[in-house]
């Protein structure tokens, strides 16, 4: 009974230093991310760039733009990786992160390279860097495996300065965000007056969210407000087209627990001129005409958009669940605005997801998009079906205190 009794006393001494190791370390560097491997089949047309994902905006705007129907794709562009970091410094523990995946955009669109996702630091309240802007609810973002996501909802890493007064249950985060807009100059783009017409970045985008989180999910309101300039920088000719106009919007969105199987996800956003924000959407400003001053013929608005977003996640058991929903969004062009410009998108699917083992998913889904244009009554339409295989990993590297 005393041998037993000096080894029960002598394990537990062990597991508390033990613990008390624990606590004296602290987490300093994080490595994870994910490969990950798409194959699937496209029944129908979009632009190559973008074959292993469902973006409506690259959808045809005429018939047989990217023909011809029925292709098979395989792809590694999802693929991710990132390194969290934490330091302690006298004003506190500074958080930093750096993540990329392989998608390539912009001038490396269709391209399977390195594609900047968040680089930040942030102590206390105070955030500087690339992240998720305030204006957007990343959690709405259902549990599927298409890259690009629903179109209608606001999703956009940018550059900001943010500051966050509260966290917690009630959370306000207010930034100022790096600005830029796009516009779409519809019959007027052949006019020579209009070439010397260039944007001006002359005052940051400001955006601030306030979120609500309990047992029951979260709901968030986020507001946007934006000054969109533009400059004739050569008024030769009688005509100086510069002008200025105001984008705002404001986006609800929440995650509601219905009972422990089901998530619902749903979003909804109004604005005009806040497109740069949205998921897929094209441009910000459209033309309209001044046909009373010849001086000025032309000039911009604001155009208004508005997004919606519903979906479900169901679990099935420890290992199935399963997402279905539908995204659109719907914009108002100018009158002058390209026959074949974006008007609306529709954006839908339902899968089938399997994780078989901790770190390994295994998953199928059916995709739908169609576009429709501005005013000539085309229409685009694409089904997919995809396969996704997915690799996580997370490596967390320690630092003793003393």
């Amino acid at each position: 009974m005393k041998c037993t009794y000096l080894l029960s006393l002598f394990l537990l001494v062990g597991v508390m230093k033990g613990q008390a190791q624990d606590e004296s370390k602290q987490r300093v560097l994080e490595v994870y991310g994910f490969a990950m491997a798409d194959i699937g089949y496209n029944f129908d047309q979009i632009n190559p760039n973008w074959f292993d994902a469902m973006r409506i905006t690259r959808l045809p705007s005429y018939k047989n733009q990217f023909a011809p129907d029925g292709t098979v794709f395989f792809g590694v562009r999802q693929t991710r990786f990132g390194v969290r970091g934490w330091t302690q410094t006298p004003l506190g523990e500074l958080k930093t992160n750096f993540e990329f995946d392989l998608f390539g955009v912009g001038p490396d669109e269709g391209q399977t390279t390195m594609r900047l996702r968040n680089a930040y630091g942030e102590i206390g309240p105070v955030l500087v860097g690339q992240a998720n802007s305030p204006f957007m609810d990343g959690d709405v973002w259902p549990n599927s495996i298409e890259y690009w996501g629903p179109s209608g909802m606001v999703f956009f890493r940018n550059v900001q300065l943010r500051f966050a007064p509260l966290k917690g249950k009630n959370e306000v985060f207010i930034a100022l965000e790096r600005p830029g807009a796009s516009a779409d100059l519809g019959t007027f783009a052949d006019r020579t007056e209009l070439d010397s017409v260039k944007g001006r970045n002359y005052l940051p985008d400001f955006s601030a969210h306030w979120k609500r989180t309990g047992d029951w999910g979260h709901v968030q309101l986020a507001g946007m407000l934006r000054f969109l300039k533009w400059e004739d920088i050569h008024t030769t000719g009688g005509y100086d087209i510069s002008g200025s106009t105001t984008g705002w919007g404001l986006n609800l969105s929440t995650v509601l627990n219905l009972g422990k199987k089901d998530i619902f996800r749903g979003s909804f956003v109004y604005g005009e001129g806040i497109q740069n924000y949205m998921q897929d959407a094209p441009v910000d400003v459209g033309i309209i005409i001044n046909q009373n001053s010849p001086t000025k013929p032309a000039s911009g608005k604001a155009l208004p958009v508005t997004g919606i977003l519903a979906f479900l996640d169901h679990t099935w058991n420890d290992k199935l669940s399963s997402t279905i929903g539908y995204s659109s969004v719907d914009i108002d062009n100018t009158d002058y605005g390209s026959p074949n410009a974006y008007r609306k998108g529709h954006y839908a699917l339902v899968n089938l997801v399997v994780t078989p083992y901790k770190n390994i998913m295994v998953a199928a889904e059916l995709q739908y998009g169609k576009r429709e244009n501005f005013s000539d009554g085309f229409s685009s339409e694409a089904v997919k079906i995809q396969f996704g295989f997915k690799y996580n990993f997370s490596q967390v590297f320690y630092k003793n205190n003393d």
